[in-house]
């Protein structure tokens, strides 16, 4: 009876560790199941050099996490091209290596084509460490790291000179004026808001004047960005970073974000609001919100590469100029 229970403890325990020997592998696989997703935006006020309601075709691209000899991802990025964008928005961590810079300036040579943008996140300018995704499930308050000072530094200058050379514009704590499509576009950026490099109020205020739309583009979607941009009525914000949870149980549903922002939001578009709306002279409140769109991104950390249940993303998103 012994050797009996013995033999069939054993093959549940091998039936298990096959189960998650296919699990990883299927893991690793699906962190290379690229694919472009669609998304609809209606916004007020979006309008033609005619004054007439119309659309603009954003693509937005982020956390590439580009380490040399990824010729998929390389071919992924290249493919971006044909979807004729009117903006491209990155969101940072676009490297995770210098000696990628060539190799992905290459592969985004066509979107050079088209008015850019862009933030960088930690991983543009420190190499990454090993870590598991789920790391920050155990911290009681997801801060940001504290110990990049341990880490490799990146030449980001040169990252964001190869970047402007084609015409991008960098946002990082920064804003900008764009024609693009005929509309008058304002876009404001923060640094990093994971590692404290956010500093809005340098970008804070009511739009300028004659813009047809604003935007708000950060690359950790940190609460204290989020709300602020909400405060000065931005009515779609891009972000990245929480790779969308990269580790999500079945149907794609984010356990955690990787930041203070709910995991239900960490991927897609949401309609975000302040935890705490703003109180008005004469005790009204305003119930703020905008627009919010997260991407899960093209990449993961070179140190933890792959992905379940989340396959990896570039975000086609059409604004819809109403009213």
């Amino acid at each position: 009876m012994g050797n009996r229970a013995g033999r069939v403890l054993l093959g549940a325990a091998g039936a298990l560790a096959g189960a998650g020997l296919g699990v990883f592998v299927g893991a690793l696989a699906e962190a290379h199941a690229f694919h472009v997703v669609s998304h609809e935006v209606p916004v007020r006020g979006l309008r033609d050099a005619s004054g007439l309601a119309t659309r603009l075709r954003v693509l937005h691209l982020t956390d590439v996490h580009y380490v040399p000899g990824q010729l998929d991802k390389l071919q992924f990025i290249a493919g971006l091209a044909a979807l004729h964008p009117d903006l491209v928005v990155c969101t940072g961590d676009l490297l995770s290596h210098d000696d990628g810079i060539d190799e992905l300036t290459g592969a985004l040579s066509g979107l050079f084509a088209f008015p850019g943008v862009f933030v960088f996140g930690s991983n543009d300018m420190f190499g990454a460490r090993a870590s598991n995704p789920l790391h920050y499930l155990l911290r009681r308050a997801p801060h940001g790291d504290d110990d990049n000072e341990q880490r490799t530094i990146l030449d980001w200058r040169r990252q964001r000179a190869v970047l402007q050379r084609a015409g991008w514009v960098d946002l990082n704590n920064h804003r900008t004026i764009l024609d693009v499509a005929g509309a008058r576009v304002e876009l404001r950026g923060t640094g990093d808001a994971h590692i404290g490099l956010d500093d809005y109020p340098s970008v804070a205020g009511p739009a300028s004047p004659g813009i047809d739309l604003s935007l708000g583009v950060t690359h950790a979607p940190y609460r204290r960005v989020l709300d602020a941009m909400c405060g000065d009525e931005l009515p779609l914000v891009f972000a990245g970073h929480t790779h969308g949870g990269q580790v999500c149980l079945p149907g794609g549903h984010a356990v955690t974000s990787n930041c203070d922002l709910d995991p239900s939001l960490a991927s897609g578009l949401h309609w975000y609001t302040p935890a705490l709306p703003r109180p008005l002279p004469g005790g009204r409140v305003v119930e703020e919100g905008t627009w919010l769109h997260v991407s899960r991104g093209v990449g993961t950390s070179p140190t933890a590469p792959y992905r379940l249940f989340c396959r990896p993303e570039a975000c086609l998103v059409e604004l819809i100029g109403i009213g």
